[in-house]
């Protein structure tokens, strides 16, 4: 999955009405690893927002690591830990892949096909500033055309079930999500 996301205020209201708590994000039609993103997490009182920076920088990696695929997270000594008590999701309007065609970039955006706000599964680290790391999948095969990885989306009615199961329970929602919710267009 590509490095970049689209976050629009507009699905604030939504995100709101959905969880039942006062969610607020600024708009960043280009929000890129290192920026703040807006999440959220549901400690023992309840859902709540939490301001995260994307991504984490280890001993072992000369790049910061922004996405963590869901088929080893739970084997994955970076992210074991995350994964198991600190998980989270991240609202978003869309994201963006480029795919090479002829001599040219051309740049897609993803977004659900009802205009509604994806829910991006992901996890986050406890460090000086809160630090996010997104889930990716392997791509259903809408997606599959443009890039070998996706994120991985947790559907509304999910949501509490992401946040309360144990880690053994999650694979039925570490999966790509059926391609209908997905709409691609050129941006």
């Amino acid at each position: 999955m590509c490095g970049r996301l689209d976050i629009n205020r507009s699905i604030c209201q939504v995100v709101s009405d959905t969880l039942g708590i006062k969610f607020s994000t600024s708009t960043n039609n280009n929000l890129c690893p290192s920026e703040v993103v807006s999440t959220i997490i549901k400690p023992p009182s309840g859902f709540q927002q939490l301001n995260t920076q994307w991504g984490i920088k280890t001993s072992w990696s000369k790049n910061l690591l922004i996405n963590a695929q869901s088929e080893t997270i739970s084997t994955k000594k970076t992210f074991q830990q995350s994964f198991a008590t600190r998980r989270c999701l991240v609202p978003c309007s869309g994201w963006y892949e480029w795919r090479l065609e002829g001599k040219n970039k051309v740049k897609y955006r993803f977004t659900h096909s009802n205009n509604e706000p994806l829910y991006m599964a992901g996890i986050w680290y406890e460090n000086d500033e809160h630090q996010l790391v997104t889930l990716t999948t392997t791509p259903n095969p809408k997606c599959a055309t443009f890039h070998k990885r996706m994120p991985v989306l947790i559907l509304p009615e999910n949501i509490d079930y992401w946040f309360n199961a144990n880690i053994d329970e999650l694979p039925p929602l570490l999966k790509a999500v059926d391609q209908g919710i997905v709409n691609i267009s050129v941006d």
